[in-house]
């Protein structure tokens, strides 16, 4: 149990501490340039929201892969 405290307390820091992430590829950084500062900030927070789900769903079934072969060895 205590490590799995201390693994959520080492998640925390990781992502407090985590740099500020430009989530766009080569054509969606022109485009931002072109628009100017505020859009593209915008661009960038629509493209980090929409990589979350498939993140996300990749992740619980990851998890869900490594409990169930850990419990079977």
């Amino acid at each position: 149990m205590p490590s799995r405290i201390l693994l959520f307390l080492l998640l925390l820091v990781f992502l407090a501490a985590a740099p500020r992430v430009n989530a766009q590829c080569a054509i969606c950084t022109r485009t931002a340039q072109q628009m100017g500062e505020r859009p593209a900030k915008g661009l960038n927070t629509g493209i980090i929201y929409l990589a979350m789900a498939p993140l996300a769903i990749f992740g619980v079934i990851g998890y869900r892969w490594w409990k169930n072969n850990r419990d079977a060895g």
